[in-house]
Formats: C-alpha cells, structure tokens, sequence
C-alpha cells in the first residue's frame, strides 16, 4: 500500500507540474484595434507598434506567457458597437482581453441583445463575417489610462485662448455626427453654437484635413487621435489648445465576467507597472501624452452628464 501511495503522489506531483508548464506555454491572448495610434498599429512588412502594444507585452511578461495578439478592425461610423465588437471577439475565443476599451457604465452593462456579429479580424473566413456570436458578459480591468477630449485649432485659431467649451463662440466648428464631440457641441449652452458647427461623416470625410487646410476653425475630438495626427505630420499647422473636457474616460483591459481569475492577475501586474512608473514611460516610447486614471474609475452616464453641463 505505501509504495502506490508514494507512486500515486509521485504521478500527482508531476501532473501538477505538467499542468503548470502547460499554463505558462498558454498564450495571454489580447485583441487590439489594428489602426488606432498612437494605442496600437498593425500593419503589413512592419513591426507591430503602440502603447497597448508595449503594455500588453509586459503583462505577459509578468504572467510568465507568451503574448498573442490579435489584431481586429473597429469601425468609424454611427452604428458601429465597441460594446459588442468587444464582447463578440471574447465570447468566440479570440482573446481573453480587449485593449484599450473605455470604461463607461453603459459600455460594461449587460448586452441588450443575445448575439452580435464578430468586426473584421486577422484571420478571419467568409463565415466568420457572416455568423453571429452568443454574447457573454463583460468584467472590466483596473484603468491604466485617462483619455480626454481635447480642443484642437486650425491655422486662423492658432493661439486662441480656450478655458471652456464657450471659448469656441464664433469659430467656425468640426465635428464627426454621433461622436461623442458631437453631443457636447450641439448641446452645449442649450445649442448656442448650434449655427457654427459642420457635421462630418465619420470614416469619410477628412475631420483633421480640413482643419488642416483651413475649411474650419477648430474641432473637439480624443486627445490620443491629435497625437496620432501629430506623429504622422510633424510639419502640422493644427495645434492643441491645452483645454481638455472636464468628462473624459479611463482606459483599460476588458474581458468575460467568467474568467475572473485573468482579471486578478491583470490586476496585479497593473499595479506593479504603474508603481514601477513603467506604463507613463511606454506612452513616452509611444508617443502618446499619457495621463494616470481619474475617479471615478468608471464613468457614470456621460450623455446626462454633458446635457446636465
């Protein structure tokens, strides 16, 4: 009886071991939008690149895995979904965490429908563009990032003085239709800059070109897209005002509410790379104007609170 009592503990020991080993070969899968700099860039015969780039390898690295991303297309127009692009890349098993995701209450409630339709992705076949997917439920990360929206001016603004969304009064207004920026301009003051602002349509027409060019005065968008239009031309003749919008969002990791323990241990690393001052030097790297996460970590209803202001 000892013996297979010692032979029993021996196959038990080296079974655990195995299932370690096997854990730490399993890739830390982390879906990121392959056209968002300066967050993250993918692109063909080129190094992949950005801050979600780096940060996702250093989380992997503390977790002992190797990294695997994969690379997904987010649409840029009015009836695109993030929420559901999201949860339908988690709950087909195409990463464990989403990147870069915007915690907001309306974006972690649950889904309002039971399946949705995967967004574009590396890899993927004819039937993944036609299939839909059963949603799960989404558990957000800690935040690593606050992301604003910013003023930005063209040439005939340059040095204009903006302290608030009033400042904008008389300039001539850009905004893509359904942003986020939209809803502030056109409901600021009950809509006294109404008869200065030109709707765009997002994905088609040129926001930061035009603004570029002079067609408009000035425009409100997030303030890593500036840094993105400012990485690509740094000749640009648009500058940054310095006002950020007092609601902005946190940025972090989102996965499956089921997956609990993955939240935890991205948790952790988290807090040691921000304690280590490792995440603020990644955006450095990246070109991003990094800001630490504000209270409160998820943003309540940003549409009541813009309204309310």
């Amino acid at each position: 009886m000892t013996g297979r009592r010692v032979a029993w503990s021996v196959a038990a020991v080296l079974s655990a071991m195995a299932s370690v080993a096997l854990a730490a070969d399993d890739p830390l899968k982390v879906c990121l939008d392959e056209d968002r700099p300066p967050l993250s860039v993918h692109r063909r015969d080129k190094p992949d690149a950005g801050f979600d780039v780096l940060l996702a390898q250093a989380i992997a690295e503390r977790m002992g895995r190797p990294l695997k991303i994969q690379w997904f297309e987010s649409r840029l127009d009015e009836d695109s979904s993030p929420q559901l692009e999201a949860n339908a890349l988690l709950s087909d098993g195409r990463c464990s965490l989403v990147g870069g995701y915007a915690l907001t209450q309306d974006s972690l409630v649950a889904p309002g429908m039971k399946t949705a339709r995967l967004p574009g992705f590396a890899g993927a076949t004819r039937d993944d563009r036609r299939r839909r997917v059963p949603l799960g439920v989404l558990a957000p990360s800690q935040p690593y990032i606050y992301s604003p929206m910013t003023v930005v001016l063209g040439p005939k603004a340059r040095g204009r003085k903006v302290g608030d969304i009033g400042d904008l009064a008389g300039l001539r207004l850009a905004i893509e239709s359904g942003s986020l920026g939209d809803a502030i301009l056109m409901t600021f003051d009950k809509g006294r800059l109404i008869d200065n602002i030109t709707h765009l349509v997002p994905g088609r027409d040129d926001l930061l070109g035009g603004l570029e060019r002079g067609d408009h005065d000035a425009t409100l968008i997030d303030l890593a897209r500036f840094d993105a239009h400012r990485a690509a031309h740094p000749d640009t003749a648009i500058t940054a005002s310095g006002y950020y919008y007092p609601i902005g969002a946190n940025r972090g990791y989102v996965g499956l509410a089921s997956d609990g323990a993955l939240i935890a241990a991205v948790n952790k690393a988290l807090t040691e790379l921000t304690a280590s001052g490792k995440i603020a030097e990644f955006g450095k790297q990246a070109g991003l104007t990094y800001l630490p996460p504000r209270e409160p970590a998820i943003l309540g209803d940003v549409w009541t609170k813009i309204i309310q202001r």
